[in-house]
């Protein structure tokens, strides 16, 4: 990689200066939000920007274009004037409309709202780890790719991280990591300013950041953050280190330029205030109106900047085609990972691959994902150390290692929280869908990760077993109770409970088909019969979340259940029956916000309002009143599960057909609804 010529030294000053201050005047007209990270890592952020970053404002998605992940999302207003004087589609319009409803440029970057934000940023640490999964993405992608002369893949991951962001777990989990797989396309500009909201780092951070990197396997460097030169030729160094990480601890002062903020906690999350917004703009020799000024220098330089960018990606255009011409399988692969393809008989070969018998959903998906990743080269992922038992490794496939190449199975180690984030960055580069497996206990640990890829709308898939107390013996901390009811509860994260083989594969075809979300598979660790259906299983029953697995005509009481408790709901409904001779519906529900999310009129057409209605399901029994209505009955779990074997847990907190049935027929008895 050769950087571009540097600016004047005049030049350079100037550009700083337009970004410090038109990230002063946004905060300032907003009212609200963080001058003080824009002002003082301008300097570094220009000088990467200018003379490094390989990016098209005219093609933001260029597949080829180096990232640039801003983790410390609370300075947006840094990348927002990054991003409209390197001429993407953000008008200054945008930029004096900064924070405001329905605006381009919200507090933190939101991606898919802002051209050029390559993620959504704003809580600590995230970015970071994500930038990890881009990295890691990155790598897969030029194993398969670069071959022959020109190398297709040769983009790096460049960011922005901060003290917050260094002292947040995840951002440790996913910094070891990537030292450990010698992510060397990874480069991380620390921004050390050494104040947080509440004063100097020092009250509560004073860790030795160049060492701790350095035994994670990193490269570091430290630089004045200011000295233009000095960062250059860090960045240089960086880049030439393919085989480690790069973090280059740049010591910058926050605020830069404010006469009476620079250095203060004051400027971390509050406007400069119109006086010393006034004392900072005459301090830096710059006009005092009218605010959001951008010289005619500065436009000219990105307008040049921005041109030599569009014929760097039409050269790389041009090899590209010459490579796919000489190169058709691998060109066939790369259309493939960049579309994600699955085809359109994935339900078929699915239901097709999956054994019929009574065994555990957790061993039925992992019979089901060996087909899959024949089917679907995206496909690629692991487990935080728990595939053994998850049943999520591609046994036709390598691991992905240091040193090791061609890999398809990701160890995360023991690290949930950096696995939920780098999955994030996997699906954000584009090339992948990534799976991640562990038990639904540990969901808890990815729920972050989990919200920021319900929020981006990522094709991202959580493989979490052991899912009800009836995992057994290891007792109640791992006995998960509430987390069903609590993943639910992240809008536009599709929670699937499978209960058979039929319903496992269907769930598995639905998520690699489904663009626009996560979708989490939730299965058991202990074995569940095959459901003796009446019809044929429908597999697009997953899409519309629910269906009657056995059917009544005008039915007298619903008996719903999810996964494992399907069998009990079944069991208690033929008991019911016998006894009381009433019609009862027996409705498989996998997925419940599925379901929700249909049409009144279908919903009530398969759970009629009017019909009394019970559901089954081992954990907490709220949200369930959305499906039964506030007069049914929901037998539930209300409290922590205990030690001890499966089947003595399912009789002891009544989740047998015999004693569900009990609980139904005196709620039947004692006038239901």
């Amino acid at each position: 990689m050769t950087a571009s010529p540097a600016p004047s030294p005049a030049l350079a000053r100037l550009a700083v200066n337009t970004l410090k201050m038109l990230a002063a005047d946004a905060v300032e007209a907003a009212a609200s939000g963080h001058p003080g990270l824009p002002m003082g890592a301008a300097d570094h952020a220009f000088v990467l920007w200018s003379r490094f970053l390989r990016v098209d404002p005219s093609d933001p998605s260029w597949p080829d274009r180096d990232r640039y992940v801003l983790s410390a999302g609370h300075g947006s207003m840094l990348l927002y004037a990054l991003l409209h004087l390197a001429g993407f589609e953000l008008a200054l319009e945008d930029l004096k409309a900064f924070r405001q409803l329905g605006s381009r440029t919200p507090g933190h970057p939101e991606h898919g709202e802002t051209p050029g934000v390559e993620i959504t940023t704003g809580p600590l640490g995230q970015g970071f780890a994500a930038g990890v999964g881009m990295a890691l993405a990155r790598r897969l992608l030029a194993e398969r790719m670069n071959t022959g002369r020109f190398h297709p893949v040769s983009h790096r991951i460049f960011g922005l991280v901060s003290d917050g962001d260094l002292m947040e777990g995840v951002a440790a989990e996913a910094a070891s990591l990537a030292g450990h797989l010698g992510l060397g396309a990874l480069t991380y500009l620390y921004d050390d300013n050494r104040i947080t909201i509440e004063g100097a780092t020092k009250l509560a951070f004073s860790e030795n950041v160049p060492d701790r990197f350095r035994a994670c396997g990193w490269h570091v460097q430290s630089v004045d953050g200011h000295d233009h030169e000095a960062i250059a030729a860090a960045i240089e160094a960086a880049v030439a280190e393919t085989e480690r990480p790069s973090l280059i601890c740049a010591r910058t002062h926050i605020a830069h330029g404010s006469p009476g903020k620079q250095d203060s906690a004051e400027a971390h999350g509050a406007p400069l205030g119109a006086a010393e917004l006034v004392a900072t703009k005459r301090h830096l020799g710059w006009p005092l109106a009218p605010a959001f000024h951008v010289p005619e220098e500065v436009r000219a330089f990105f307008r040049a900047w921005a041109g030599a960018r569009r014929e760097a990606h039409a050269a790389w255009t041009e090899e590209f085609e010459d490579w796919a011409r000489t190169h058709p399988k691998e060109a066939a692969l790369w259309h493939s990972l960049h579309d994600r393809q699955v085809p359109d008989d994935i339900g078929t070969r699915l239901l097709e691959a999956v054994p019929r018998k009574e065994a555990a959903t957790r061993q039925l998906s992992g019979a089901v994902l060996q087909t899959a990743a024949e089917i679907v080269p995206a496909l690629i992922g692991g487990s935080a150390d728990l595939a053994p038992s998850n049943n999520t490794a591609l046994k036709s496939y390598p691991s992905v290692g240091p040193g090791l190449a061609g890999g398809r199975n990701l160890h995360f180690g023991v690290r949930e929280h950096a696995m939920g984030a780098i999955m994030n960055g996997l699906a954000l580069h584009g090339t992948a869908i990534p799976y991640g497996g562990t038990f639904l206990v540990f969901s808890d640990y990815l729920r972050p990760a989990i919200r920021l890829a319900a929020l981006m709308r990522l094709q991202v898939i959580y493989v979490f077993t052991h899912d009800s107390i009836f995992l057994g013996e290891d007792g109640p901390t791992h006995q998960p109770v509430e987390h069903l009811a609590a993943l639910r509860a992240i809008p536009g994260l599709a929670v699937i409970r499978p209960a058979d083989a039929e319903e496992t594969a269907a769930a598995w075809a639905w998520a690699l088909r489904r663009r626009d979300g996560p979708t989490a598979l939730v299965l058991t660790r202990q074995a569940v019969p095959r459901l003796e259906r009446a019809a044929a299983f429908d597999p697009e029953s997953i899409e519309r979340g629910a269906y009657a697995v056995r059917d009544a005509v005008d039915p007298e009481l619903i008996v719903i259940g999810t996964g494992s408790e399907i069998a009990v709901a079944l069991g208690a409904a033929a008991i019911v029956s016998d006894r009381t001779g009433c019609r009862v519906r027996v409705v498989s529900m996998p997925s419940v916000d599925r379901f929700l999310a249909r049409p009144a009129a279908e919903r009530s057409a398969l759970v009629p309002p009017e019909v009394p209605a019970v559901a089954i399901e081992a954990g907490v029994s709220r949200g369930w009143g959305d499906v039964v209505g506030r007069g049914g009955l929901v037998i539930g779990l209300d409290r922590f599960g205990a030690s001890g074997p499966f089947k003595q847990l399912a009789e002891h907190f009544g989740f047998t057909p015999a004693r569900a049935a009990d609980r139904i027929l005196a709620w039947l008895g004692s006038g239901a609804r």
